[in-house]
């Protein structure tokens, strides 16, 4: 027999497990071939070839199985890793939007006490911090006061200074309060 001619019984008997819904491959494992199967052949030097031809062909694939199971198991403790890693990254980044979210809480509750302070401040008091503040942030906190307030305070800066700060007023919206 030739080796074209086993290739095709292979594929034959493949197909004909493939067609049955049996895994071919599970009972295919390389064996010495029994004694008493070649009794009979040590005579035939190319059966007695092909017969150590297969073994060995059986032996790699054997091997072949092996390493690929290897590699299945090292593929997965590998996707346990990355899971592991991927749960740890989202508990972390749910921690820092936690934090993100109370460290704005924070800072809200810390800039309505600042408006409170600057509520209950004379004008004239509130009017002297505020001329020396940054204009922006100024700005802000003239917006988030009482109007009552703002406008009390307004009239106690220098005109100019007023005029920044009301200009910055204008070009920004409220942010809360």
């Amino acid at each position: 027999m030739s080796s074209p001619v086993l290739w095709a019984a292979g594929l034959s008997l493949a197909g004909l497990a493939a067609l049955a819904g049996q895994s071919w491959l599970g009972p295919l494992t390389a064996q010495a071939a029994p004694a008493a199967l070649l009794d009979g052949c040590t005579d035939v030097p190319e059966a007695m070839a092909l017969a150590d031809r297969l073994r060995q062909r059986g032996i790699a694939v054997d091997r072949a199985l092996a390493d690929l199971d290897g590699r299945k198991q090292e593929l997965a403790a590998a996707e346990a890793r990355i899971k592991t890693r991927l749960d740890a990254l989202k508990a972390a980044k749910a921690a820092l939007t936690d934090a993100r979210g109370a460290r704005a809480d924070g800072t809200a509750a810390g800039i309505e006490r600042l408006i409170a302070v600057y509520d209950a401040m004379k004008p004239a008091e509130a009017a002297t911090i505020l001329a020396a503040l940054p204009p922006d942030f100024a700005a802000e906190i003239l917006m988030r006061v009482q109007p009552e307030t703002g406008a009390r305070i307004i009239a106690r800066i220098d005109p100019g200074q007023a005029a920044v700060l009301t200009a910055h007023m204008g070009a920004r919206r409220p942010t809360g309060g």
